[in-house]
């Protein structure tokens, strides 16, 4: 069935916070810095600890949540060249709420070029800047006007979104089995969108190579599908996209990933229960539903897969999972398949599957594990 004729349709999503509610937050917190000042108190910024050992994972939530542990930046002798780029950066953010514009994380940095003594001399102090001001205001970057370089993800299949032109508002349907050979691009901000689909399920995949392959042979279409191309650990607007679109369609996710510890512990858990890095807009930017279909260190074995060694880089970074990870700690299946894949001492790719013939993949693997979604890793 087309997804045009689809039966069901999400409401439209709720508005972003209106820009002056943002304007509001940073003049109050604006206000509170100067009236410190005048009084002749040392001001100060408190920013919520963006780590794995500050956050806690709570199953029935379903994503990590952040502890209360803070950092607190006071202005001295020490802090002030800090100090003053993150009230440059709250001032650049609310010019450019109040301007209705954006500027990528890379323009922020240039823009700083102008702040004389407070500029960034290398972008990772910008972005961290950055984060600061976002985990500040408990509002996600993209509301404060700074959006990421990299594009959000992929889209084919049984799906309609449904997004409204800029100047006229008129309604846009945007029909994702109508790319032919190419694929729906998700935007920088999803909240705007709304869907139509009768699809069973959403497929995330990690390579485009793969997600190629699926739309190239129309696998969508007799998988009645839809298909998220992740491109390595998702961007947030990927991560919100499957999770609306998941939630409000009430359709189950699968991911499909590489067979190595940065493609379970990064890219898989970082979309299904969110980072250490963003816990506190965790909550919005995962996707508790999410299971992973393959490819599991069992698959390795049961399709007799080649790989390839497991680099130094790989084992350490399976201990640390094992160790700190609180997703990993908290669920037995994933500490035994990366246990498991530490003794075994190799990795595969999803392209390895190729080795039995290049559709393979969509002959054989793909219904063969769809057909027990319940043998699934959680």
């Amino acid at each position: 069935m087309a997804a045009k004729k689809a039966r069901t349709k999400s409401p439209a999503a709720p508005a972003a916070p209106a820009g002056a509610a943002v304007v509001r937050k940073i003049r109050g917190q604006a206000r509170t810095v100067k009236e410190k000042i005048l009084k002749r108190d040392k001001p100060s910024l408190k920013f919520p600890v963006r780590s794995l050992a500050n956050v806690v994972y709570r199953p029935k939530a379903g994503y990590f949540q952040i502890r209360g542990k803070k950092k607190e930046r006071t202005l001295t002798v020490g802090t002030v060249k800090t100090f003053a780029q993150t009230l440059r950066m709250m001032a650049f953010s609310k010019e450019l709420v109040e301007t209705d514009d954006i500027a990528t994380k890379r323009e922020a940095y240039y823009v700083s070029k102008n702040w004389d003594e407070a500029r960034f001399n290398e972008q990772p102090e910008s972005d961290a800047v950055m984060e600061d001001v976002e985990a500040l205001f408990g509002i996600n970057r993209e509301q404060l006007g700074f959006i990421p370089e990299e594009k959000g993800g992929d889209v084919a299949g049984q799906l309609v979104v449904i997004d409204h032109d800029r100047e006229t508002g008129e309604e846009l349907r945007i029909d994702c089995t109508r790319f032919g050979s190419g694929a729906y691009s998700i935007p920088i901000s999803v909240e705007q969108l709304s869907f139509e689909t009768d699809a069973k399920f959403i497929l995330a995949i990690e390579t485009a190579g793969m997600f190629q392959r699926l739309v190239k042979h129309a696998w969508w279409r007799t998988a009645n599908c839809v298909l998220v191309s992740l491109g390595g650990v998702p961007t947030r607007a990927c991560r919100r996209f499957i999770r609306r679109l998941a939630d409000e369609m009430g359709i189950p996710v699968y991911v499909f990933v590489d067979g190595d510890p940065y493609g379970y512990s990064n890219i898989y858990r970082t979309l299904k229960v969110g980072s250490g890095n963003a816990a506190h807009l965790n909550e919005f930017f995962c996707v508790p539903q999410a299971r992973f279909l393959g490819v599991t260190p069992q698959d390795i074995v049961d399709y007799e897969l080649p790989t390839h060694p497991l680099k130094e880089v790989d084992v350490k970074r399976a201990k640390d999972a094992l160790k700190n990870d609180p997703f990993i700690r908290h669920h037995r299946p994933w500490r035994d398949a990366l246990e498991r894949q530490i003794e075994m001492g190799v990795r595969v790719e999803q392209q390895a599957l190729a080795k039995h013939g290049l559709n393979y993949v969509i002959d054989s693997y793909l219904p063969e594990k769809l057909a027990n979604p319940a043998a699934f890793l959680p």
